[in-house]
């Protein structure tokens, strides 16, 4: 069953993201599943440190990207937005180059609060980051 209560679409998701730190950092939007996002980013000059390997923040805004945009797609209320609490990252395994695949999936989706896991692998499916990230939900602007 799925968990959205409206429905997400990879083509708005990307609209959303047009002329924002998602785009700028070539993240895509890839597959939507029932209680899951998926997306990728490339590991290239945007994203990577001095030393040639994925920036942690890259990684955390890839993760609070993908986190995010699931959870403004499952809100209970009208006139309400899910804005980023709290995200924590464990890099696990460093990426050089390619692609660095993400997946969001909630752990706990309240009226107030959301908690959502952030997978983060390697074109091979090995684990190099996992996040955990705490969403408000508040009144819209």
């Amino acid at each position: 069953m799925a968990i959205w209560t409206v429905t997400p679409d990879l083509e708005r998701l990307a609209d959303a993201s047009k002329n924002t730190a998602v785009s700028h950092m070539g993240i895509e939007y890839l597959e939507i599943g029932d209680d899951y996002v998926k997306g990728r980013m490339p590991v290239d000059k945007r994203t990577v440190q001095p030393f040639g390997i994925l920036h942690g923040g890259a990684s955390v805004l890839l993760a609070e990207t993908l986190g995010s945009m699931a959870a403004n797609c499952v809100l209970r209320e009208k006139g309400t937005v899910a804005v980023g609490l709290e995200i924590n990252a464990n890099h696990i395994r460093p990426i050089t180059g390619g692609w660095v695949y993400g997946t969001a999936r909630p752990h706990h989706i309240g009226s107030t609060t959301q908690v959502w896991e952030i997978r983060l692998e390697n074109e091979q499916g090995k684990l190099t980051c996992i996040s955990r990230l705490t969403m408000a939900v508040t009144k819209r602007p």
